[in-house]
């Protein structure tokens, strides 16, 4: 459920924008998007992959051993936050225009990276806190400050793009200020006196562990990148087959995947920390109930959701884009396409996950980055010469296919 509002809320900005300041606005909006994702992919390499440790040595009986690795990695992911803060507001025009960005869409590429910079070591942090409220055995205090900052993102994106007419940079201000929130209050919670299984205390470098944490966690690190880069070769081929229209197009297309692949994300990051804990434990048995009902869940959820995208798929696309009917029904028929995916990326994501939950990065990894960067991006370069635009939107489903062969 965390997840699936991280994800709710992070549309607004999406949704507000497209509906109140255009479709150029929408597409640059889409188009340094990935930036933002590849930087702040930090914190959830040491989230994913920090966490399965201290769950395991929390499962092994090393409690106090178990705090000291959970601070190290607060402290590190801050740190790491401030550095490519730094490098982004540096590089964030050159990159903008690597990625295609021209004229008025460049413009408004740099007025929402440079305020949502300012934010990524709250954001990392926030990445960070999420999986380690539930490794903590505080779910539901990790769920009501998702919902808390959730709830101020879509406030404020209201009253600075409706209210106050900054555009753009409206959305990225009330994106920031909720992403410095949740990841400031988890902080204050942990550096206190609390009753869960962590606290932020005294410390130093386990250079083993860090080690091992981006090890166990580059499986998702190189998803997130990996998922970004994806992007960014959608966006090309976009501009040259259908220009703005098609990347607007697109951004519908992840919004509303969002809170699909959301329920993926979110249900395999809940339950990792589970798997670890009996791992560490020894307790093969739950271990071996835990992969089939999980293996059931993600084969019905996935049929659910193909289901639902063929069938509302133009319903879903009018909530950002009824103003340009055009865009509309290019959006409509991609996501009709796009929907089959979701029968097979959920086993898919639940298989990454289940080996970075079992300590074992290295599978995982491989299999993070056949399905995104060699499968997606193969798919998206060479479908196309075939099918033309069709091919761009079928790219994924081929891919998911392949990845799970894997």
């Amino acid at each position: 459920m965390m997840f699936i509002f991280i994800s709710i809320y992070g549309i607004v900005d999406g949704l507000f924008v497209s509906n109140f300041v255009g479709k150029t606005s929408f597409a640059a909006l889409n188009l340094i998007m990935p930036l933002l994702m590849i930087i702040g992919a930090l914190g959830f390499m040491l989230s994913t992959g920090g966490s399965a440790i201290i769950a395991k040595t929390l499962g092994e009986g090393k409690k106090d051993l178990a705090q000291k690795y959970f601070s190290m990695l607060v402290f590190v992911t801050f740190i790491g936050g401030m550095f490519f803060m730094i490098l982004g507001q540096v590089f964030l025009r050159d990159v903008a225009i690597l990625l295609g960005a021209k004229g008025n869409m460049l413009t408004e590429c740099i007025k929402y990276g440079e305020i949502c910079l300012c934010s990524m070591p709250f954001f990392m942090l926030q990445s960070l806190f999420q999986e380690l409220f539930i490794t903590a055995e505080k779910p539901k205090l990790g769920l009501m400050l998702t919902l808390l900052s959730g709830c101020t993102n879509m406030v404020l994106d209201a009253l600075f793009i409706v209210g106050f007419e900054w555009g753009i940079q409206g959305a990225a201000a009330a994106t920031a200020l909720s992403e410095t929130m949740g990841g400031i209050i988890p902080i204050i919670y942990f550096v206190r006196k609390n009753d869960s299984l962590l606290r932020i205390r005294k410390t130093r470098i386990y250079w083993h562990i860090l080690g091992k944490a981006c090890t166990n966690g580059c499986s998702e690190f190189i998803g997130s990148i990996s998922s970004s880069i994806v992007t960014v070769f959608f966006n090309i081929q976009l501009l040259r087959l259908a220009g703005e229209n098609g990347v607007a197009a697109y951004g519908v297309l992840m919004y509303v995947s969002m809170i699909f692949i959301g329920i993926f994300f979110g249900y395999t990051m809940g339950v990792a920390p589970i798997i670890s804990f009996n791992y560490g434990a020894q307790n093969h048995r739950e271990l071996q109930n835990l992969f089939k009902k999980s293996e059931f869940l993600m084969i019905t959820i996935g049929a659910a959701m193909t289901v639902t995208g063929l069938v509302f798929a133009r319903p879903l696309a009018m909530i950002f884009v009824s103003y340009d009917q055009d865009l509309l029904n290019m959006a409509a028929s991609a996501l009709r396409i796009y929907s089959v995916s979701f029968l097979l990326s959920g086993f898919n994501i639940f298989g990454s996950s289940l080996f970075t939950a079992l300590n074992n990065g290295v599978i995982s990894a491989v299999i993070s980055f056949m399905r995104t960067l060699v499968f997606e991006c193969g798919s998206v370069l060479i479908l196309p010469i075939f099918f033309g635009l069709k091919g761009v939107w079928c790219s994924v489903i081929v891919a998911e296919l392949a990845a799970l062969t894997i």
